[in-house]
């Protein structure tokens, strides 16, 4: 189902779904809540927003590339380990599936992805 129509514009800074707990045994520190909505499917691509608030969490990823639209973050390659990298507005990044994950979020981050 596509929530995008062509020559239409839509506004990610507003996302129709509440916000939910991230789950207890992914939270690091704080009390982080997520959200995400997929706005289109096309030749098997998914593209949606999604959002993390303060907090600290960990999270195994799948295939996407995303870019930042707004916040302030950090995120932490465990395994495999690679430098970490600081999430702001316009930062654009490529996770791989399987990837072990630390989010340290200071200010909520939202972000378009892509994913096949």
């Amino acid at each position: 189902m596509s929530r995008l129509t062509s020559g239409v514009a839509v506004d990610a800074a507003f996302l129709p779904v509440p916000f939910d707990p991230v789950e207890p045994e992914k939270v690091v520190a704080g009390s982080p809540q997520a959200r995400y909505l997929d706005l289109d499917e096309t030749a098997g691509r998914t593209v949606g927003v999604w959002e993390h608030t303060p907090g600290v969490s960990r999270d195994v990823e799948s295939d996407e590339v995303f870019v930042v639209l707004a916040g302030d973050a950090t995120v932490e390659f465990i395994d495999p380990p690679h430098p970490p990298i600081d999430l702001r507005p316009g930062v654009l990044v490529r996770l791989k599936e399987g990837m072990s994950t630390v989010w340290t979020v200071r200010e909520t981050v939202r972000k378009v992805y892509i994913a096949p």
